[in-house]
């Protein structure tokens, strides 16, 4: 039987393929799962960096326990800084360049997401007095900023994320750029307050000093649409993380945030949001506020519209579940859906 050696001979080389097969195998799995221990050491590294509680905060406004973001709804308030040397301010004495409010519901894995314009005249806790909103930071740090929107819209917030300019720049770098509509030419103000940016309207890819100078401009409009722009530029940070490219990019990321951003979320309530990206990205309703320019008292305020106010607070309320159910709003700028009857008190577990 001459064919016993050659198939002898075949078995042996499919044998050692299988084996040498599953050495890689192995090998790419320890590889894999070394890299994966590294990001979370090096995340939570960055995160510790970050965190910075609020040592004079008490529960937040309208909570009777502290929430748990991978069971409850949550608000998430954003503010942007300029800390920059020229302004000579710090971070804490710093007047809020931008101020977003989030909220995030649980069961459905969608989020509100609103713009204050910065020159909106409101009430001010911490001096007593109503002033420009982005003046509560300067008086009293994020703080009185947080106390600012709970008084405005009688909501607790839950959390807080504060950012300097290279945060912002830093993270949408990483990202590889995001995609965003430029509504006209402009030349703006970067990062240290020089006029460098030259972008052309239109749809393009922009790094992160371009995004940058796009979410600050507002001489051609006005602070509501400057307030749009973030809204989108936010959308679009948060569609180009949740998809499958920008997965490998989260360590740069969270390398960025380590030293220009402070929060007081701890690295197993940031990990807890990871669920809102499960199934891509979540559904995000843009909110507006509405109100006029005042230039009476000899200084410019954006005095915001009572009712729209009051109507942008139920809705909050209601996607944090602490209202029975929501009421659709057309004037809101948000999209009218009763799937949000869902939002009631039974989702909330304090």
């Amino acid at each position: 039987m001459t064919n016993k050696p050659t198939q002898k001979k075949g078995a042996s080389k499919f044998k050692l393929f299988l084996k040498v097969t599953m050495l890689v195998t192995l090998s790419l799995a320890i590889c894999a799962t070394a890299y994966g221990v590294y990001l979370t050491k090096q995340a939570k590294h960055a995160v510790d960096q970050a965190y910075e509680e609020l040592d004079e905060r008490d529960m937040p406004n309208n909570r009777e326990a502290k929430v748990e973001p991978a069971d409850d709804n949550v608000s998430i308030l954003i503010l942007g800084v300029d800390d920059s040397e020229k302004r000579g301010q710090g971070a804490e004495h710093s007047r809020t360049d931008a101020l977003l409010l989030a909220t995030l519901n649980n069961k459905t894995k969608t989020v509100k997401l609103l713009s204050i314009p910065r020159d909106s005249y409101v009430y001010i806790p911490h001096v007593g007095y109503r002033d420009k909103i982005n003046h509560a930071h300067a008086f009293g740090g994020t703080l009185a900023s947080i106390e600012t929107v709970e008084e405005l819209f009688d909501i607790p917030i839950d959390y807080y994320v504060r950012m300097n300019f290279h945060a912002f720049i830093d993270i949408v770098d990483a990202l590889g750029g995001i995609e965003a509509e430029v509504p006209y030419d402009l030349l703006e103000l970067d990062e240290n307050d020089k006029r460098t940016v030259d972008l052309k309207a239109g749809l393009q890819t922009l790094d992160g000093r371009e995004a940058l100078a796009l979410a600050r401009t507002r001489k051609q409009d006005s602070d509501i649409e400057r307030g749009k722009r973030q809204q989108d530029i936010i959308k679009a940070v948060a569609m180009k993380a949740a998809s499958f490219t920008s997965l490998t990019k989260y360590d740069d990321i969270l390398s960025a945030v380590g030293s220009n951003m402070k929060t007081d979320m701890s690295f197993k309530e940031m990990r807890s949001f990871f669920s809102y990206l499960t199934n891509g990205m979540p559904r995000i309703d843009a909110l507006t506020l509405t109100g006029y320019d005042d230039t009476s008292k000899g200084t410019y305020y954006y005095k915001l519209d009572q009712e729209n106010v009051d109507e942008i607070s139920h809705i909050l309320q209601s996607h944090l579940g602490l209202t029975p159910e929501s009421t659709n709003y057309s004037s809101t700028g948000t999209e009218s859906d009763s799937a949000y009857k869902e939002a009631d008190d039974d989702s909330m577990t304090q």
